[in-house]
């Protein structure tokens, strides 16, 4: 009797431990099977890329008006370097038809120093500004890149989930570009600018292209809220 119980012990014993092995192999198939899910790491790919782009655009935007200010002080300074220099021309044409050489090449020589100077930072400023702006183009790039990505992942289905709230991922690249092209412009002004400023003759023209650096009519008034909308949508901004 007593080799029977231990007999039926032992085999309880040896069912219970198969039992417990078939759990601990099912438990693991049903991990491995609930960790392949090949699409879904593209899509949480392209929200961070998406994600680290918004940010980008508001860094690159911040640097960019900082750096418009610091110009338009240099621009500044130019322009009224200029001008002193036209309203002092004048004064003396009309007080006396002929001006001294001598009295003349005294003046030029430390203007001119002092205006290539200014013209030398100002030139400093728009080559910080022209890089920023080629940064501001890659971002528009890589968006363009997680949308083919996206294009290549679902194919010709239309029914795409959005990858944070509400817009499709058409936008972001949609409102990439026209920031671009906004920075685009506004930086060939400014590269005009810095081209004729300190040749300029003409007061009105002089005080033209100051006011035309300090408020940057190519930056227009919605892409703030292109900007705003885009942090939004990302989570940079709380609904």
């Amino acid at each position: 009797m007593e080799v029977i119980t231990a007999s039926l012990g032992s085999s309880l014993v040896c069912v219970l431990e198969c039992q417990g092995l078939l759990v601990h192999k099912a438990l693991n198939k049903s991990k491995t099977l609930g960790s392949t899910t090949p699409k879904k790491p593209v899509l949480s790919v392209s929200a961070r890329k998406i994600k680290d782009n918004a940010a980008d655009w508001h860094n690159l935007i911040l640097k960019w008006e900082s750096l418009n200010d610091g110009g338009f002080a240099t621009a500044n300074n130019i322009a009224n370097m200029k001008i002193s220099l036209l309203s002092k021309d004048k004064i003396e044409l009309e007080t006396s038809s002929l001006v001294s050489d001598e009295n003349a090449g005294k003046i030029c020589p430390e203007y001119n120093r002092e205006l290539e100077m200014l013209c030398e930072e100002l030139q400093v400023t728009l080559d910080s500004l022209t890089k920023i702006q080629m940064k501001m183009e890659k971002l528009s790039s890589t968006t363009k890149g997680v949308c083919e990505l996206e294009n290549y992942h679902y194919g010709e289905e239309r029914k795409r989930p959005p990858l944070f709230h509400t817009w499709p991922t058409a936008r972001f690249y949609e409102v990439s570009c026209q920031l671009s092209n906004m920075y685009r412009r506004e930086l060939r002004l400014k590269r005009t600018i810095v081209e004729e400023l300190a040749h300029c003759t003409d007061r009105d023209l002089t005080l033209s292209y100051l006011s035309m650096w300090l408020h940057q009519p190519y930056l227009e008034g919605h892409s703030r809220l292109l900007l705003e909308s885009m942090l939004l949508e990302t989570g940079h901004r709380a609904l």
